[in-house]
């Protein structure tokens, strides 16, 4: 994993933290990983393993191969099932919105948030 891509993984993982909200010993007390290694990785000074990622999944809302391909440890292309989907997948959000969405003030990611979660849930409806 390159610095950069250790970096947008730590603001993803701090932007879904602190939209939950979870402080970072109440993330540890539940994933069973250290508040401050997971600080480090937040701040893109260490990179997750898989085994580190598998603990921090469930605590912070992601399915554990979601947060495994945001890692790079899984391909993050279509399985078969999902082939037929159009557009992105809509259980997550987009790397690239999460970062530029943990740039701005917790109000704005919490509705921004809010907003994106309504829109999921009537593309299901519909759908």
């Amino acid at each position: 994993m390159t610095e950069d891509n250790m970096s947008d993984l730590g603001k993803i993982l701090k932007q879904r933290r602190v939209m939950i909200p979870l402080s970072l010993k109440e993330l540890a007390a539940t994933s069973g990983v250290s508040s401050s290694h997971v600080g480090r990785i937040e701040r893109g000074q260490r990179s997750p393993s898989a085994t580190i990622l598998r603990k921090l999944a469930q605590p912070l809302g992601y399915e554990e191969g979601e947060l495994l391909t945001l890692g790079g440890y899984l391909s993050s292309k279509p399985s078969s099932e999902a082939e037929g989907r159009i557009g992105p997948d809509p259980k997550r959000l987009d790397p690239y919105v999460a970062m530029v969405l943990s740039q701005e003030p917790v109000e704005i990611q919490r509705t921004v948030i809010g907003i994106l979660s309504i829109l999921k849930s009537i593309a299901r409806v519909a759908g």
